[in-house]
């Protein structure tokens, strides 16, 4: 670890196995406070007991990205027992695949919460305490689903575009603040256990490095955080080499 939990506080929330997790390891090694948040907090055991063993400061909570109460309750617990938050990751996935006669109201309902409300919910609390403080980063994780409907992803695209317009505007409003708003597309396949096991040409994307690497992609989002701010990036679109766009 480099200079372990002296750099700031950052919260993921949404630290999932695959892109959560890296993002989370990614912030950790380089030197920052790390909090890991998930609806079933149980499960981030291992990652903070791995993070501390390499000599860096891991704290993991449950919390449901859909409750408004919980979301407040989280960041006020963070800040007031481990630090101001510097940057703020929102990665809650919801990407359900379902044909439209099949999508009822009560799906369709829940993968918007998760998706955009979600997001909504985290960036307000992380922009309520930012502005305070005239600095931080907001990040949200977007896919191809935020600019382009794919057939059979009616919920989740219109879910999506959702958090990519609160993205920009609170990016309009924020960044003037000297709070840096960006909003990740991630293109792509993201080698996850269930893209492993469930995608037709795996193997050979792998091969060939046309999958999403975890740990590469999160390189991208401390990027993002530590940019000066006289470049900043509001969108970035991330894909392997062999991916059409």
């Amino acid at each position: 670890m480099s200079n372990p939990g002296t750099r700031g506080t950052v919260l993921v929330m949404g630290a999932g196995d695959a892109i959560g997790s890296a993002i989370v390891r990614k912030f950790a090694t380089a030197g920052y406070t790390v909090c890991a948040a998930r609806r079933n907090g149980d499960k981030l055991g291992d990652l903070v007991q791995e993070i501390g063993s390499a000599g860096g400061q891991a704290h993991g909570f449950s919390c449901d990205a859909r409750d408004e109460d919980q979301v407040t309750a989280l960041f006020q617990q963070i800040e007031t027992e481990i630090g101001p938050l510097d940057c703020v990751v929102f990665n809650v996935g919801a990407n359900v695949p379902m044909r439209i006669l099949d999508t009822d109201s009560r799906k369709f309902r829940k993968i918007w919460e998760m998706a955009c409300f979600g997001g909504f919910l985290t960036g307000r609390e992380a922009a309520r305490h930012m502005v305070e403080r005239e600095r931080g980063t907001i990040l949200f994780t977007g896919a191809t689903a935020s600019v382009r409907g794919g057939a059979g992803f009616a919920a989740f695209a219109s879910a999506k575009h959702g958090l990519r317009a609160l993205a920009q505007s609170m990016a309009r409003e924020l960044g003037p603040k000297n709070i840096h708003v960006a909003h990740i597309v991630i293109d792509a396949a993201v080698d996850t256990a269930w893209i492993a096991e469930n995608h037709p040409k795996y193997e050979e994307l792998k091969a060939n490095d046309g999958v999403v690497e975890p740990d590469d992609l999160a390189e991208s989002y401390l990027m993002l955080h530590e940019q000066k701010r006289n470049c900043w990036t509001f969108e970035l679109d991330v894909r392997p080499w062999v991916e059409r766009w």
